[in-house]
């Protein structure tokens, strides 16, 4: 769904607002129901036995344009997961809470050997204890999670004084801070070298972030293959002249390539007329040329302009060009 704060999911979550008021107050009374707790798209619901299917019949036709479908899963073994929540049944008819992992789940977590700072290592640690002491109700199912978190952990390489430090350093209550601070920077992070840096900029009141400078996302996932610029169609592009500091800018709707051979074809056959200054002033004057490429190869004998390849392309319409 993206980002919780970009407008399209702003509007989308207001679209659901209508969709599901509208659903639950024209529902058949048989399966109204009895809880509707929805977060973006994922939704928990205790309605009559047998009615799910009904229910969610009713919901998917609110939307008469039908691009938006509801399904269902019911419970099993008396549980059902919510977001990362799985919602257990007691045999007394109260529930209880545990961490929920899909069946995908492979364990796999920020390697300890990885090039990253170390703080961003332990926030693993620190992440995944968080989220069992605020998910699991239990202490008994606590430990048995904690236990869980280590083993995993401990197949990434992460060792015994790690899990010692980050219980260590639990935070306290955040109190208001007297320290006057001068920003913030976020470096590349470089193993020795960035923390130095860190210290550097402590001394005067800056504070400091790193961010890994090469991942494997980077490196491997390239959703879009690079285009060749000269099969750039509506484009504005820009011809600089080898012997002066003149430039031409065009814009064209057609291949740039197939204009920029044009220029080219143009240009030689001025190239092969070139003038004298008394020539060129007695008829250079009275001649009309295709483009101000052409013109000023017959009028300056530049005759050398950049090939097509070095063309620089900006592509879509542009603002008006800058000056030469």
């Amino acid at each position: 769904m993206g980002s919780p704060v970009s407008p399209i999911l702003v509007v989308a979550n207001l679209y659901m607002e209508w969709l599901e008021k509208e659903a639950i107050a024209t529902a058949p009374v048989n399966c109204q129901p009895r809880l509707w707790k929805r977060y973006v798209d994922d939704v928990l619901e205790i309605v009559k036995k047998g009615s799910a299917e009904q229910l969610t019949s009713h919901i998917n036709q609110i939307d008469k344009t039908g691009n938006i479908k509801f399904t269902y899963e019911k419970e099993e073994n008396q549980q059902i997961a919510f977001l990362d929540t799985l919602i257990v049944k007691k045999p007394d008819g109260s529930i209880k809470l545990l961490v929920y992992r899909k069946k995908t789940h492979t364990d796999q977590y920020l390697h300890f050997q990885s090039h990253h700072p170390l703080q961003h290592k332990l926030s693993v640690i620190r992440t995944l204890m968080d989220r069992k002491d605020k998910v699991i109700t239990e202490e008994e199912d606590k430990r048995m999670e904690e236990s869980k978190i280590k083993e995993a952990l401990k197949l990434c390489g992460y060792p015994e004084w790690a899990f010692k430090d980050v219980d260590k350093k639990k935070p306290p209550k955040k109190e208001p801070s007297q320290s006057v601070t001068r920003g913030m920077v976020v470096l590349p992070y470089k193993e020795g070298l960035s923390q130095r840096a860190r210290r550097i900029f402590n001394k005067h009141g800056i504070q400091t972030s790193f961010k890994p400078h090469q991942t494997l996302r980077n490196i491997l996932v390239h959703p879009k293959d690079k285009r060749d610029s000269l099969q750039t169609a509506e484009c504005v592009y820009e011809i600089p002249c080898r012997n002066c500091e003149k430039t031409y800018i065009g814009e064209t709707s057609r291949v740039l390539g197939t204009r920029l051979k044009e220029h080219k074809t143009e240009a030689e056959k001025a190239s092969t007329k070139t003038y004298t200054r008394a020539q060129r002033k007695a008829s250079v004057t009275g001649e009309v040329n295709k483009s101000a490429i052409t013109d000023h190869v017959a009028e300056d004998n530049h005759v050398e302009h950049r090939r097509g390849s070095a063309a620089r392309v900006s592509e879509g319409r542009c603002a008006p060009p800058p000056p030469n």
